[in-house]
C-alpha cells in the first residue's frame, strides 16, 4: 500500500466523483417496498462510521437526527481494504454498533482532496459540533491517529498532514428503518 504521506501529491482541483454516467431518469427518494419478511436494506453496502462502539452509535445518532449529513474518511482506509470509493447516487444501509441497519442513506457528492483542504462547511455539516476546521481536524487525527485504525492501515506509525488524501462525502437519510 503506498501511504499517502511519503508521497508527493500534487496540487489539484478537488476531484468529484458522481458515479457512472447515465441517461435514466434519476432515482426516487422513496425505497421500493419490500417483500414481507426482507429487509429493505437487503442487497446494499453498509455504511459505516467509525469502529463499532460509543464514537459510531453518537454519528448514528446525529444523522438520525439530521445534523450529521457529511463524514471524512482516509483515502489510504479505502485502499487498505479494497474498498472502492462512493459515488453520488450511491445508497447504503446506514448501521449500528451492532450492525443492525438503521437507515438507508443516498451519497450527494464524494471528493478527494487534501487534508489541508476541508472547509468550515464541511467540518460543521459533520454533525458533531465543530466551530472550527482547527477542532474538526483535531477530532478526526485523533480517530486516525487510533491504534484501531493504524491496525487496518497496516502501519502503527501512520499520522496525517495537510497532504493526506481523504474522502469528503456527502449524503442524506432517505428513510430511516426503524
Amino acid at each position: 500500500m503506498v501511504n499517502p504521506i511519503e508521497t508527493p501529491v500534487p496540487r489539484e482541483e478537488p476531484t468529484t466523483y458522481e458515479g457512472p454516467a447515465s441517461h435514466e431518469e434519476p432515482a426516487s427518494r422513496e425505497e421500493p417496498a419490500s417483500p414481507a419478511g426482507a429487509s429493505s436494506a437487503d442487497g446494499l453496502e453498509p455504511f459505516e462510521l467509525a469502529f463499532p462502539g460509543p464514537l459510531r452509535d453518537a454519528l448514528v445518532a446525529a444523522v438520525l437526527a439530521g445534523a450529521k449529513t457529511a463524514t471524512t474518511g482516509l483515502l489510504a482506509a479505502h485502499e487498505a481494504e479494497n474498498e472502492p470509493l462512493p459515488t453520488a447516487g450511491q445508497r447504503s444501509a446506514l448501521v449500528d454498533s451492532g450492525g443492525r441497519p438503521v437507515a438507508i442513506v443516498e451519497t450527494t457528492d464524494v471528493r478527494v482532496l487534501p487534508l489541508g483542504e476541508i472547509d468550515l462547511r464541511h467540518a460543521r455539516d459533520e454533525g458533531e459540533g465543530y466551530e472550527s476546521v482547527g477542532q474538526w481536524r483535531a477530532a478526526h487525527e485523533e480517530f486516525w491517529h487510533s491504534a484501531e485504525l493504524r491496525e487496518l492501515l497496516g502501519d502503527p506509525g501512520f499520522t496525517v498532514d495537510d497532504t493526506t488524501m481523504v474522502v469528503a462525502e456527502r449524503f442524506e437519510v432517505v428513510r430511516r428503518l426503524h
